[in-house]
């Protein structure tokens, strides 16, 4: 099996993850059976570490970010290519991540904009990083929340 690129996620990641749901520290210490200190990061549950994007609530603007592992070729170049869901602007930035053998593991970040007011539906498309050999899909939800101009 060669994926290419994987999205690389640890433990500490999910029980961030839960602080961010509204979970406290001791009930996650319950689950996990070790000590847990929430971080106070803001929008921690968009950024979990998965190959899927969702943002359920997206109002005027939000940025998401996300972290690859090329498990492939060592010295790789991958380009982004974005289906926008339907009214949603996607930037992602950067456009091309570019690998070499000091270059395991890069981060980049997508932004919605939604060019709706109104509050919406889950719309879908997709973001799939490309090397001309290898296509890493993840899928993208987004759903809009009415704001005011």
């Amino acid at each position: 099996m060669d994926p290419g690129l994987i999205y690389d996620i640890t433990t500490e990641d999910y029980i961030q993850f839960l602080c961010s749901m509204g979970h406290s520290s001791a009930s996650i210490s319950k689950v996990t059976k070790t000590t847990t200190s929430c971080k106070k990061e803001k929008h921690q549950a968009l950024n979990l570490n998965l190959p899927s994007i969702s943002v359920p609530s997206l109002k005027r603007a939000s940025t998401v970010m996300r972290t690859v592992t090329n498990v492939g070729n060592i010295s790789a170049v991958y380009k982004a290519l974005v289906k926008a869901p339907y009214g949603i602007k996607v930037r992602v930035e950067p456009q091309t991540l570019s690998f070499n053998s000091g270059t395991r593991v890069l981060t980049f970040n997508v932004s919605f904009m939604s060019t709706q007011k109104l509050h919406g539906d889950y719309k879908f498309g997709s973001l799939t990083w490309t090397d001309g050999k290898h296509f890493v899909r993840s899928p993208i939800a987004v759903r809009t929340k009415q704001f005011e101009s």
